[in-house]
């Protein structure tokens, strides 16, 4: 499967709507980008139920703001509207298929409930003195 452009038009259905994304955040003018996109490329058609997706920073200057991009290549994870992943550098091949690993096998229910937890911050769990 080919990457798929997002833009800020599509963005949010994108995540929202197809399970496991992953976001190459690129430019036409960088290098490291440039050394990137084969492998991305190549682990996308190896992963053809994963939505590889590419966001060129240039042309999408409010995205790239709103998701505080300051180094590209960057790699983003969604996983069922939730980011999961964020890391600027050009990755190794074996380093982007470990993610995908990685990301399959977690539990998004334990994902949701940690998220949960977090938010409600400090004091709304069982007291522990009792």
């Amino acid at each position: 499967m080919a990457t798929l452009a997002l833009t800020k038009d599509n963005f949010k259905d994108t995540i929202e709507k197809r399970g496991i994304v992953f976001i190459d955040w690129w430019a036409a003018w960088c290098g490291p980008c440039k050394m990137f996109a084969p492998v991305y490329d190549r682990v996308a058609e190896a992963n053809p139920d994963i939505a590889f997706t590419k966001i060129d920073t240039d042309a999408e200057q409010e995205l790239a703001a709103a998701f505080g991009i300051r180094s590209i290549p960057t790699l983003m994870i969604f996983r069922d509207g939730i980011p999961l992943f964020a890391q600027p550098g050009a990755l190794p091949q074996e380093a982007v298929e470990e993610l995908v690993q990685k990301v399959r096998a977690l539990d998004m229910d334990e994902v949701r409930r940690s998220i949960s937890e977090q938010q409600a911050g400090p004091g709304s769990g069982p007291d522990p003195t009792t």
